[in-house]
């Protein structure tokens, strides 16, 4: 990663955002996840896009990604059965919390909700509030700081933890 930051077409990202990125990365492949050392165009979300896929899987699901914008970063993460963790998330610090429960993202119940149902909506409770958010902007951290990476990965380690490896005797 610090060989492609390097590169001169990533000389706007920040020194503070080059830093997260780096860190991040370095958790993530302790983690068993990868981003195939590529960076990406960034489409609609940015001018890059960083896409962090479990390593040596041959699923494409994608578990996290950051988007480089011109001016900053996005941290984005995947998840799944939100009432699940709905003890954790509540007890979370405000800058986890408020990516769940913030009004960032909340279902407008758009075009793609057809009789009702709507495969982009992400329905889960918080603190006996039921929230709605659209799928295409969910999960979102603003800006993250290496000072606040741990809170980010014991985020995602709630909702993917790491499975105990067996010795063998």
């Amino acid at each position: 990663m610090d060989t492609i930051l390097k590169e001169a077409r990533f000389d706007f990202i920040s020194n503070n955002d080059k830093a997260f990125i780096m860190a991040f990365n370095g958790e993530m492949s302790q983690l068993g996840y990868d981003f195939g050392d590529t960076i990406g165009s960034g489409f609609c979300w940015g001018k890059y896009m960083i896409i962090y896929r479990k390593a040596g899987a041959k699923s494409k699901n994608v578990f996290a990604r950051i988007y480089i914008r011109e001016t900053s970063i996005v941290l984005r993460l995947f998840f799944s059965s939100v009432d699940k963790h709905r003890a954790y998330i509540e007890d979370a610090p405000s800058h986890i919390k408020e990516v769940f429960t913030g009004d960032y993202g909340n279902c407008r119940h758009c075009h793609n909700d057809k009789n009702g149902v709507c495969k982009f909506r992400k329905k889960y409770t918080i603190d006996n509030r039921r929230i709605e958010k659209c799928n295409g902007n969910t999960f979102e951290f603003q800006n993250p700081g290496v000072n606040k990476i741990h809170d980010y990965l014991a985020l995602f380690t709630e909702f993917y933890p790491r499975k105990q490896i067996k010795k063998r005797m």
